[in-house]
């Protein structure tokens, strides 16, 4: 598992997709978030805004990645 340490208070799911290499851009980030292909905390997010805090779990394919 990954840690990702948020700045602030929380990081918008699509930004986090960009900022890992995930999604190249922020279209590409929407496209994989609008497939259904992330879960957070072990459930399926369609909202591409989803504010993400310290403790969330975000899987995506094989990657796991906790927020601190």
């Amino acid at each position: 598992m990954t840690e990702f340490k948020i700045e602030g208070d929380h990081i918008e799911l699509i930004q986090l997709l960009k900022v890992l290499g995930i999604a190249q851009t922020g279209g590409h980030a929407k496209h994989i978030v609008d497939g259904g292909e992330v879960t957070r905390n072990s459930e399926v997010e369609l909202r591409k805004r989803a504010k993400l805090v310290p403790g969330d779990v975000i899987e995506i394919g094989r990657k796991k990645i906790k927020m601190i």
